[in-house]
């Protein structure tokens, strides 16, 4: 398929399931690279991780035996250079958070089924290229921008999307259609197929259906006879067909946030300060938006080491405006990072979000006076940009030798 209109259908849908690989690993490998990448390492469940399971382990460490729900003792005893961390959950969030705001930039129609997998319905998405496309430079932004590996898997309809995401991991993206599920797939174990469990799996063995492709042929009197109505969906299944449409999170958003990987090391604080100008104006833009404003201001900063900080301050008020923003923004930081560090990347994300309508402000009488005009302001230059285009209006940190104008993150 060359064309884009080859892959938007005029009827039927386009899906993307989105599925990070060893995530928890990868947000320790993200954020101390020198200490766990590329190594042995597993996360566990237990204070005391000597007498733990492991919830997660890296590829390094799969390839000596490490597998989730192994006791600690035993995966030491397989890999005696394991090293074990316990889980860190707030971290996890905010990577979570990070990779989804990338994805909901392609598509309003994302389903989060987990903390790091996600669907997209993506077929109103064709303005930004065809679904390998898109595919692609999801990956590569969560890459970029977040440091984590991902599978991505493109398909018509979620069942066949998480079955494709999981043919090529890490880092793989597979187009599984229709037309493939005979080839791809109907050789595969009927376990293999996404919704059957062992038990289900080994009712289908005493039926002498062992293969998806068995399933995909049997007689549908006969699952009906042995698994009821659910019969007919595992014969639906292996032939590939699910009609679950995506289920957008209709709730307000937890987090908006934008991210920009700088074209050189920058230690220049007015070059950095400019930056997160930029990152403050696009992240309240987006903010207003959706008619919210924000509690709390993160930002996130990485060197050329690929180390990673994130740090966070709840302001005295919900703000929907770039200079509270950028301002925290700035404080954060400047208490935070030591002047002779270059930086490599730098994001801003707005957290604890509220409808503006349900916010109640808190303002001096000085903020008091002059909030209308500031709310007018504010509303005419988003009226312009909205007629006109995001660079119609250019913030001061766009001006001159900007060193950067941020990407969407």
């Amino acid at each position: 398929m060359s064309r884009k209109s080859d892959w938007y259908p005029a009827k039927g849908r386009v899906i993307l399931h989105i599925d990070m690989n060893a995530f928890y690993c990868s947000v320790h490998e993200a954020v101390e690279p020198a200490k766990y990448r590329g190594k042995p390492i597993a996360v566990a469940g237990s204070v005391e991780l000597r007498r733990g399971i492991i919830v997660t382990s890296s590829y390094a460490a799969r390839k000596f035996g490490v597998r989730t729900g192994m006791q600690v003792r035993e995966a030491l005893k397989v890999c005696p250079r394991l090293i074990l961390i316990e889980p860190d959950f707030a971290l996890y969030r905010t990577f979570s958070h990070g990779f989804r705001a990338i994805v909901h930039e392609y598509s309003p129609l994302v389903e989060v089924v987990s903390i790091d997998e996600c669907y997209a319905d993506i077929t109103g998405s064709s303005q930004f290229g065809t679904p390998l496309e898109i595919a692609e430079q999801i990956q590569r932004r969560i890459g970029e921008e977040w440091s984590l590996p991902c599978s991505i898997g493109i398909a018509p309809n979620k069942l066949l999307a998480k079955m494709a995401s999981d043919l090529k991991k890490p880092n793989g993206i597979t187009v599984l259609r229709l037309r493939d599920v005979p080839k791809v797939l109907w050789s595969k174990p009927c376990a293999e197929l996404f919704g059957i469990g062992e038990k289900t799996a080994a009712k289908l063995r005493q039926l002498h259906i062992h293969t998806i492709g068995q399933l995909a042929t049997a007689e549908q009197s006969l699952l009906i006879k042995t698994f009821g109505v659910h019969g007919i969906w595992l014969k639906k299944a292996a032939n590939g067909r699910d009609d679950d449409p995506v289920r957008a999170d209709r709730t307000i958003s937890k987090s908006i946030g934008h991210t920009t990987t700088l074209p050189r090391n920058m230690d220049n604080l007015a070059d950095i300060r400019r930056v997160l100008l930029n990152l403050a104006d696009q992240v309240t833009r987006r903010l207003r938006q959706q008619e919210l404003v924000a509690g709390t201001v993160q930002i996130v900063i990485r060197d050329p080491h690929m180390k990673t900080v994130t740090r966070a301050e709840t302001l005295p008020a919900p703000t929907e405006h770039a200079d509270d923003v950028y301002k925290t923004a700035v404080r954060l930081f400047e208490r935070t990072w030591r002047p002779d560090n270059p930086v490599r990347l730098l994001g801003i994300t707005l957290q604890n979000l509220r409808l503006r309508k349900d916010a109640p402000l808190q303002l001096d009488l000085f903020a008091y006076e002059n909030q209308p005009k500031k709310e007018k302001l504010t509303r005419t230059l988003d009226a312009i940009r909205d007629k006109f285009g995001e660079d119609a209006i250019l913030t001061a940190g766009m001006l001159e030798d900007d060193p950067r104008k941020p990407d969407k993150g």
